[in-house]
């Protein structure tokens, strides 16, 4: 299977749950009536981005509305979803999240947020997710039917060791589900995922929520994909919007025998150890 229909949906979430995830269920209905066979929902899906939302709306794996309701969507639609993220709550620790469900609606992978978002843009935006969240320490890759796939999540995506490291294990696509904002989302969003699909000679997937300028966190949108040559191939502006993109594995092959960057890396000087 070399080439994968992709459905990004860049969903606008407000403070209410359910809401968030009727919302949800909406495009991955949408999504599948356009035979995508992988779905990928945003940061933070189901829960507004703030410290104190994160609390407040923090589910256990093991008895989860959000989760049980993503799984039976996924089985239901015999179609791959990666559930963004959303506030895991595991004995008294909170973590940012994603889940990867296979056709069969089970949890094939879980990737808990490895670098937490703490910065302080001078008279911009100031934002700590430490005071309530911990750091996952586990490179999450895993193995679908159409090859092995890396998940980060937003703020993981800024650190080219990570991104390697998934690569060098065998990754074919890195996803990022994120919410850049209007601070650093003008200024990265797009350079970052054009130079992790560059570097690695990968596809790189961002999804976002929708701008919503109702809530205290302003989301800069711009779901994007962008290919092994550093081109971006799909990519949203900031208001609620549903791609669908198809992407072609064998490009990554083409291009690595043009260029062969991981060839002809000097392992006899430096490494990025694998997983």
């Amino acid at each position: 299977m070399t080439k994968i229909k992709l459905a990004l949906c860049q969903m606008n979430v407000i403070d209410n749950k359910e809401k968030n995830l009727e919302n949800a269920t909406f495009m991955i209905e949408q999504s599948k009536s356009k035979n995508v066979d992988m779905i990928v929902l945003p940061e933070m899906f189901n829960c507004p981005y703030s410290n104190d939302k994160f609390i407040e709306y923090a589910e256990e794996e093991n008895n989860s509305f959000t989760l049980n309701k993503i799984s039976n969507l996924a089985k239901k639609n015999d179609v791959y979803i990666l559930a963004g993220s959303i506030p895991e709550k595991e004995n008294d620790k909170l973590y940012n999240t994603s889940y990867l469900f296979d056709k069969r609606g089970n949890i094939m992978a879980k990737h808990r947020k490895m670098h937490l978002f703490d910065i302080d843009v001078k008279g911009k935006i100031t934002f700590k997710e430490s005071d309530v969240l911990t750091a996952g320490d586990e490179v999450t890759i895993a193995d679908t039917e159409f090859g092995k796939i890396g998940i980060g999540i937003c703020y993981d995506v800024r650190f080219p060791e990570l991104a390697r490291i998934m690569v060098e294990n065998g990754a074919l696509i890195l996803f990022y589900p994120g919410a850049f904002n209007m601070t650093t989302g003008p200024a990265h969003w797009e350079l970052l995922f054009r130079s992790r699909a560059l570097d690695n000679q990968v596809y790189c997937v961002g999804v976002a929520p929708a701008l919503n300028e109702e809530a205290s966190y302003h989301s800069f949108g711009h779901s994007i994909i962008a290919n092994p040559w550093g081109e971006i191939i799909a990519e949203a502006d900031e208001k609620e919007n549903l791609i669908i993109s198809e992407i072609d594995l064998s490009e990554i092959k083409r291009i690595r025998e043009e260029l062969p960057l991981l060839k002809n890396k000097r392992e006899d000087l430096y490494e990025v150890k694998r997983k």
